[in-house]
This record gives structure tokens, sequence and C-alpha cells, in this order.
């Protein structure tokens, strides 16, 4: 072993030794996918010496799956739990205990590890002789297969870190299922999952890896890929959050990891994982109150200002603008308010929507709000300002963009804009599409419009786009932003005969905060979506 506890074997170069990880799957009532994510682990190679898969007393055929599944494999190692868990904390300790190889990952039922998942983090782990080891997760939304990465600025590139101090942003990535970690050390540190019913029990479990001071290495490889099926019958805890006490499950893990810290003498990253709750967590759930009953809003706000209320203006002020200006209406707000315009400030990127209140010389909230100062609006660079474009699509043989940009303080037209590139995105991360057309000033904001065909996008083939624009000013800096999906489209969905696909539907969308983007299908994909959608109107 080195000197931080990770278990090193020596091995030649382009090589990795066989046996050295445990895979640990957990699942309950999952039947219909958790083979997949047993064969995908299998599949990784002799590096991994076994699976090890948690049933936690399954009412589905679940245990039977896995069952079969061993009689075919020996690497694959059953437990079957009698009595449910309530939560993935105690499967996950389970077969944590149950492993015996120096090092384990973790992998969910309706996931998949990609080929060359353990590989990669092994590789990292074993050369610079550290305990853990992450990389990239992608979220796939099925069944559109549409790819997000979670938290890439941490991927980007292969780093090491000597401990969680050095790079406080680790904290921003709670999932424990893309990481290899060496057993020894958490054995040693008392590295485990918070027992039952825990909604949230990544945060618990990262906030207790991290406070051991662990080197990490990470890698720009993908190593998981979490499945997002917003239409199954028992959504993921992370999408179940139309209910308020999966807000009050958030705010006890967030709380408990603020402790573990604290409690290990870690204030740095005691004050980081606080400022993160205040720039991801909070903006999560404040982007969909507009879309919550009464009920739901009111304890949400009281639950809120509860936890905001412990915060320091040190603290406000270590978030980013967005976020600490939220939080400072929540603060000044008794009841919930103004939440539309809430919503569209808690998008990525930010958007701050009219009025644009003063007192006392300060940009602020509201002219009733004077306490929800809009600190760093007069002195951030133009590039940086949550500018507001509004966007109106229409779809014929050809789009028709109309496009309003809503100056903000005087900010923008100090800066002098006069040209708006449209940029389409790709998410597979495919080369985008760009045009130009120039802003023309209509005394409190800008306009421009913006009209192209279609039949390019065809080329792509079937894909999700993101609507970006950059607003171009006078000293040569660019603003970019997303756009805003506003007003009536004439028709819902542009279909168009190919030459090289037979047909092309392109369909607008817009995100619950509001965003526009754009959904191409094309061949037999687009087909079946025609004639579907005839015979449903039909019937």
């Amino acid at each position: 072993m080195n000197e931080s506890g990770t278990p090193v074997r020596p091995h030649a170069p382009g090589t990795l030794p066989a046996g050295l990880v445990d895979v640990v799957v957990i699942g309950y009532d999952d039947a219909a996918h958790i083979a997949d994510a047993v064969r995908s682990a299998l599949a990784q190679g002799p590096a991994v010496a076994r699976v090890v898969a948690v049933d936690d007393a399954s009412t589905d055929g679940t245990g039977a799956v896995l069952d079969r599944l061993a009689a075919r494999h020996p690497r694959l190692r059953v437990i079957h739990r009698r009595v449910n868990s309530g939560g993935c904390g105690t499967p996950r300790n389970e077969g944590l205990r149950a492993a015996g190889s120096p090092y384990v990952m973790f992998l969910d039922s309706d996931d998949v590890l990609p080929p060359g998942a353990v590989d990669a983090l092994l590789g990292a782990a074993l050369r610079h002789g550290v305990p853990v080891a992450a990389g990239l997760c992608v979220r796939r939304e099925l069944p559109g297969r549409v790819d997000t990465h979670w938290q890439p600025g941490l991927y980007r590139t292969a780093a090491l870190h000597p401990s969680p101090e050095h790079h406080p942003a680790l904290l921003h990535d709670t999932l424990c299922v893309n990481k290899l970690y060496a057993r020894s050390f958490l054995t040693e540190h008392a590295v485990h999952f918070p027992e039952g019913p825990y909604p949230y029990e990544d945060f618990v479990f990262s906030a207790r890896l991290l406070a051991a001071g662990p080197a990490v290495a990470t890698v720009p490889d993908t190593v998981y890929v979490w499945h997002v099926r917003r239409r199954a019958a028992r959504p993921s805890i992370s999408l179940d959050r139309d209910r308020i006490a999966n807000w009050h499950a958030r705010v006890r893990a967030h709380r408990r990891g603020v402790e573990i810290y604290r409690a290990a003498g870690r204030e740095r990253l005691a004050l980081a994982a606080r400022v993160k709750f205040l720039d991801h967590d909070l903006r999560i759930y404040v982007r969909e109150l507009p879309r919550r009953d009464a009920r739901y809003r009111e304890a949400w706000w009281r639950a809120a200002r509860t936890c905001l209320a412990g915060y320091g203006e040190a603290e406000l002020a270590a978030a980013r603008a967005p976020a600490r200006w939220i939080a400072r209406v929540v603060l000044a707000a008794p009841a919930p308010r103004d939440l539309d315009r809430l919503a569209q400030l808690a998008a990525r990127p930010a958007r701050l929507l009219p009025p644009y209140a003063v007192a006392s010389g300060r940009p602020v909230w509201a002219d009733d709000l004077p306490a929800a100062v809009l600190d760093g609006l007069t002195t951030a660079p133009a590039r940086h300002l949550p500018v507001t474009v509004d966007a109106t699509l229409r779809l014929r043989r050809r789009a028709d963009l109309a496009l309003r940009v809503h100056d903000l303080y005087g900010r923008l037209a100090a800066a002098r804009p006069h040209t708006v590139s449209l940029e389409l995105r790709p998410r597979d991360g495919s080369p985008a599409l760009f045009l130009h057309s120039p802003l023309t000033p209509d005394g409190t904001g800008w306009t421009a419009r913006i009209r192209f065909a279609l039949g390019p996008l065809a080329r792509r083939g079937t894909h999700s786009w993101d609507v970006r624009v950059g607003l171009h000013d006078a000293q040569g800096d660019v603003l970019r932003t997303a756009v805003r999906a506003v007003g009536p489209s004439r028709r819902p969905c542009a279909l168009l005969p190919n030459a090289r696909h037979v047909l092309l539907i392109v369909r607008p969308r817009t995100t619950a905060a509001g965003t526009l983007s754009l959904r191409t299908l094309t061949g037999p994909q687009a087909l079946w979506t025609t004639l579907t959608t005839r015979l449903h109107r039909s019937g």
C-alpha cells in the first residue's frame, strides 16, 4: 500500500491486472432493466473480479432474473434481502461488505457501465496511487436518447487533485456511481451510506468520503450512463420533486453533509457545500416553482427561508450572482412571489426579466423589496450579464425567428451591441450551425429577425438542438445565452419532404425554464412518428 492507503500492484505499461474490482449492483422491482446493468458490469473485462447484485426484497421477479444470470456467469454473486430497506443505502452497504476485491464501484439496476469504464478508472487509480478515481457521467433521457453531461467541467481533462481542499469543485459531483474506490480506504475511514429510507444518500456518502481527505484522480472518459426515464411508474429520487417531502429530504441531506465536514475540521469544504447548495440545489427547485400548486409553494418557501436564514453575508456573496439574488428575494419576501421571474433567473444561463428597479442608486429586485440587492450587476463584464432574449418561432418551409433583446439597467446599451449570431448546437457535440443578423434598436432594447432553411438540419439526421445566441458588441466581446420561447407558433411543427431522408420533422420545444430548443426527426423515425400521430388523431 502507498501512504494514502491505496493498494497498488505493479503492472506492465499498457496492461491492467485482472481481478481488482468488484461492482455492486442494487435493484428493487426492476426486472425489466437489471439484467442489462449486470451484463454491462460483467462485460468490463478481466479487471472485474466479481459482480455483487443485491436484490432489495423485490416482488416482481427481479430476484429470479438475477438467479438465472448467476447460473450462467460464475463471476456474479446474488444477495437476496428478505425485507425491503426503503432506500438505496442499505443494499449498497450490504454489497460493500460482501465485496472482496481491492477496489469497488456502484451501479444502479436501471443504468449501465459503458465499455472501458472500469479500465479507465482503475488505470487512473493505479497510475497515481490514489484511493478515488472519478469520470464523466452521461444523463441519457429515454426513450429519445438525448444525452447531457453531468458536471462536465470536472472531467474535461485528466487531472490529479491531492485533496478535496485543493479543488472544492469536486463537491458539486455528489454521485457515487461514476467513481472507483479503494475498499481499504472506505473501511479505514468508515465511509458508508446512511441506512434505511434516506433520500439523497449519495450526498452523505460523498461528504464522508471527501471529509476523509482522499487524493482524487479524474478522467475525461465516460464511465457511467444514467438512464432518465421520466415516464417510469416509480420515478427516481432526483426526478420525484413534485412532493414537498423531496425538498425536505434534500435539505436534510445537505445539512448532514455540512455537519460531516465541520466535524472533520474541513471548514473550507463546509463553505463549499453551502455555496453549492445555493448555486445548484436551490436553483433546481426554484425553476420548477411555477408548475407547483399553492400549497407546495407555501411549504417550500417556508422551508427555504428557514434554511437560508442560517447563511451569513459572506456565504451569500461567495455564490454566483443569480443564486445569491434568488436567496435574497426568498429571505426578503415572507410569502411566495414573482415565481415566473425567479424561475427565469434560476435558468441556465440565467435571465433577469424586467422590471428593473433601483433603490438608493442600486439595482434591486423590486421597489417594495429594497433589501433584495442585485449586487455586482453594475460592475460585471457585459458578457456575463443575465440578459433576456425573447424568441418567437414560426415554422413553414423555412424557420422565421423573431428576437427581442432586453436592455439591463443600461449596461447592454453601454456596450453597443450591433449583431446577433444564432447558434444551433446539436446535443451530441457535433459542430453547430451559425447564422447572423444585425440588431435594430427599438428604445428599450433591440430586435432582429433570422430566417433560415430547414433542409440543412436534415443532413445531421435525428437530433436535439439547443438554440443559443451571441450578442456582439463594439468592444469585440460576445455575450452568449439561450433564448426564451414566447408568443404563439403558427404551426406546432414542420413536416417537409427530403431527398435524402424522405421526410424531415422539425419540432420546437420549450424546457421547464422556458428555453427554446428544436428536435429534428428524419427517415424511418419521422415516418413512424407521422403515422402514429395520424392514427391517434383519427382514433
